[in-house]
C-alpha cells in the first residue's frame, strides 16, 4: 500500500464535492478518475498530492512514497528558462544525471529550445514543459491532471506508451477514452459526492457500471414494494396498529427515511440549427504565412452541408490558423473564403477567450438569448442552463467561480443557443468531461449542418468525422476520406509503400482520396454526369423554392382538412425528391473536386 484516503469529505460553500469517501492506492495501480465537470476530480487529486486539505478524514501515506504532481494550472516563475524550470530546486548531481532524459522527454513533447525563457512560451508549450517536469521526477506515484490537453496526436500516443510502461502508480484525470483504455487498470468514478471503484479499464468499466446501476434499480424497486406493503398495513387503523409489532413500524420508518435512488444528472443537447442554403463555404487557393513560415499553402475546398471534417497535425502547424481563416478572423495573404448568404458560423475557440469572467452565468446566456427555441419546445435561459447541469444557485455565480470544465460547458451552451448551421470547433474536448463529450458527439451526429473540428482526441475524431485534413510541414494540406483510425491506417500503408521500393506495389493497398496523379487522371465525368452537374444546382434551388411555397400554403389553408392533407403529402414528396437530389449533388461535387 502506497497511500490511503480515509473517509474524507470536502465542500465549497454549500456544494458538497466529496462525502465520506475512501480510496486505497497500491503499487502498480494505474487509476483513471472520471465524473461530470465540477464533481471534484481535480480537488481529489489535490488532496492526494497534499496541495489541499480535506474538511474531514485523513490521508495516510507511506513515508517512503514520493509523489510527482502535474497540476492543471501551475504557477510559473517567468524568469526561468525551460531547463531551469525542469530542475528547479534540484541538486546539481540530479541535473547532471537526468539532463539527457529531460531533453529526450521535452523533444518527444515538441520542445527543442531548452534555454528558451518561460515568459515567451505559449500556453500549450508551458503545459508540455510541466508534463516533462512531472515525468522526470523520481517517484513512486504520478498524479496527472488532464495530461493529454495541448498535446497533438503523436505526442498523446507517445505519452500513452510511456505511461503504460511506467512502473510506479498513477492517478490521473483525463477525458481521453482511448488513453484510459490503454493505460489504466482501475477506474474511479465520482458521482454526487460518492466514489465508485472498478477494477477495469474504461471499456470494462462501462460494462460494470451498467451492471451496478441495474442492481441499484432492482434494490430500489424492492424498497418501494416494501414501503407500499407496510404502508397498507399501517393504514389498517389504530386498533390493528396497536396490536402489531413496534419493531415493524420502526423498520418501516427507517426504510422510508432512506434516500431513494436519485435520477442521475444527464446533459441532453437538441440539435438547434438555422436553415443552411445551397451555398456554404468555398475556400479558393488560400495561403497564409507568418514571417518566413508558410502555414497554409494554396488550399482549396468546398464545404458540403453535411461535411464532418477533422483537422490534424503537429502543434503549431496552423490548425487553429485555418479555422481563423475560414471564420474571417484572419485574412489570407492570397486566395479567398466565400461564405454563403445563409451561413451562420458558430466558433468554439480553444481558450474561450470571449467569456467575461465578471458576468453572472445567467446574464452571460441572456445576452445571447432570453428565450431559446429548441426541437423539444421553447425554453427560457434559466431552463436551458438547468438542462446543461447549471442548477439555479449556480446560475447566479460569476463565471470566475466556475471550474475549468464548467466554464467550457457554459461556453459550449453559448455557441449552441445561437443556432449556428456551420460549427468550427477548436479542441472541443479540452476540459470537457466524458459524459458531456458523449452527448456532444450525439448532438453532432444529428446536427443539421457542417462541422469542422481541430482535435487531438482520437475517440472523438473516430466518432464524429468523415474526412481528415492533415497539415504538412510545407503548409500543404492533404485531404483524406475516413475517420481518424482509417486515416492512420492509410498513412501507415503509404509509409510501408514508400519503403518497399519504387517497383514494389502492395496488392491490397487502400484507395485513398490523396492517390497518385495517374489515378486522378482516370477520374472524369461521363457525358450524362457532365450535363447533370451543370443543371443540378438549379434543380436543388427549384425544389427548395417549391417546398417553401407549399409550406406557405399549408399555413394559409390550415383550416381546410382535405386541402391540408393534399399539401402535406405534396410537401413530403418534394422533400424526398430533394433528399435524393442532394445525395446526387454531393456525389457530383465530390467527383468534380477529385477531377481538379
Amino acid at each position: 500500500m502506497l497511500l490511503s484516503v480515509e473517509k474524507i469529505s470536502k465542500s465549497f460553500t454549500e456544494k458538497i464535492l466529496l462525502k465520506d469517501i475512501s480510496l486505497y492506492i497500491k503499487e502498480g495501480d494505474k487509476i483513471g478518475v472520471i465524473g461530470i465537470n465540477g464533481t471534484g476530480k481535480s480537488t481529489l487529486l489535490k488532496i492526494i498530492a497534499g496541495v489541499e486539505e480535506p474538511d474531514s478524514g485523513a490521508i495516510v501515506k507511506n513515508s517512503s512514497v514520493r509523489i510527482a504532481y502535474l497540476q492543471q494550472n501551475p504557477i510559473w516563475d517567468e524568469s526561468l528558462t525551460v531547463m531551469e524550470h525542469i530542475f528547479r530546486g534540484a541538486a546539481a548531481e540530479f541535473k547532471e544525471i537526468f539532463e539527457h532524459e529531460a531533453k529526450t522527454i521535452l523533444t518527444k513533447l515538441g520542445i527543442t529550445e531548452f534555454d528558451k525563457p518561460i515568459a515567451i512560451l505559449s500556453g500549450g508549450q508551458r503545459r508540455r514543459v510541466s508534463i516533462a517536469a512531472a515525468l522526470i521526477q523520481p517517484c513512486e506515484m504520478l498524479i496527472l491532471d488532464e495530461p493529454t490537453n495541448h498535446l497533438d496526436n503523436d505526442m498523446v500516443i507517445w505519452l500513452e506508451t510511456y505511461l503504460a510502461r511506467y512502473n510506479g502508480a498513477i492517478v490521473m484525470v483525463t477525458h481521453d477514452r482511448y488513453f484510459l483504455d490503454r493505460v489504466t487498470n482501475r477506474i474511479v468514478e465520482i458521482d454526487r459526492g460518492a466514489l465508485y471503484t472498478y477494477e477495469a479499464n474504461y471499456t470494462k468499466y462501462l460494462e460494470l457500471k451498467a451492471e451496478r446501476e441495474e442492481m441499484e434499480i432492482g434494490s430500489e424497486r424492492k424498497r418501494q414494494s416494501f414501503l407500499r406493503t407496510e404502508l397498507e398495513w399501517i393504514k389498517r387503523g389504530p386498533r390493528a396498529r396497536g396490536t402489531k409489532s413496534k419493531d415493524r413500524i420502526a423498520r418501516f420508518e427507517e426504510v422510508s427515511e432512506r434516500q431513494g435512488l436519485a435520477e442521475p444528472s444527464k446533459l441532453k443537447l437538441s440539435s438547434m440549427a438555422s436553415r443552411l442554403g445551397k451555398k456554404t463555404l468555398e475556400i479558393h487557393n488560400v495561403s497564409k504565412s507568418f514571417g518566413d513560415a508558410q502555414i497554409v499553402k494554396d488550399f482549396s475546398y468546398i464545404v458540403l452541408r453535411d461535411s464532418r471534417i477533422g483537422i490534424v497535425g503537429k502543434n503549431g502547424c496552423g490548425k487553429s490558423t485555418l479555422l481563423n481563416l475560414i471564420s474571417g478572423r484572419l485574412a489570407p495573404d492570397s486566395g479567398s473564403v466565400v461564405v454563403g448568404d445563409t451561413v451562420k458560423l458558430g466558433y468554439f475557440s480553444q481558450d474561450s477567450e470571449e467569456m467575461d469572467l465578471s458576468l453572472r452565468v445567467i446574464d452571460y446566456i441572456r445576452e445571447i438569448a432570453e428565450v431559446i427555441v429548441t426541437p423539444d419546445g421553447t425554453l427560457s435561459a434559466t431552463q436551458m442552463l438547468e438542462k446543461f447541469l447549471f442548477p439555479p444557485d449556480l446560475q447566479w455565480n460569476t463565471i470566475a467561480k466556475l471550474s475549468g470544465g464548467e466554464r467550457r460547458r457554459l461556453y459550449l451552451l453559448s455557441i449552441i443557443v445561437a443556432a449556428p448551421n456551420i460549427l468550427l470547433l477548436d479542441e472541443p474536448t479540452n476540459d470537457l468531461d466524458i459524459q458531456t463529450l458523449a452527448i456532444l458527439e450525439e448532438y453532432l451526429e444529428n446536427f443539421n449542418g457542417a462541422v469542422i473540428t481541430v482535435s487531438h482526441d482520437r475517440y472523438f475524431l473516430d466518432k464524429v468525422v468523415h474526412t481528415v485534413f492533415e497539415f504538412q510541414d510545407s503548409g500543404a494540406i492533404i485531404k483524406r476520406t475516413g475517420n481518424y483510425s482509417e486515416y492512420l491506417a492509410a498513412r501507415a500503408a503509404e509509409a510501408g509503400s514508400s519503403t518497399a521500393g519504387s517497383g514494389d506495389v502492395r496488392p491490397n493497398a487502400p484507395k485513398l482520396s490523396g492517390a497518385t496523379n495517374e489515378t486522378r487522371k482516370k477520374l472524369k465525368f461521363t457525358f450524362k454526369e457532365a450535363r447533370e452537374f451543370d443543371t443540378i444546382d438549379d434543380e436543388v434551388s427549384s425544389l427548395e423554392a417549391q417546398i417553401e411555397g407549399v409550406a406557405a400554403q399549408i399555413h394559409a389553408d390550415a383550416s381546410d382538412y382535405v386541402k391540408l392533407s393534399e399539401l402535406l403529402e405534396l410537401k413530403g414528396s418534394l422533400e424526398r425528391a430533394l433528399d435524393e437530389k442532394m445525395e446526387r449533388w454531393v456525389y457530383l461535387h465530390d467527383l468534380a473536386e477529385k477531377i481538379k
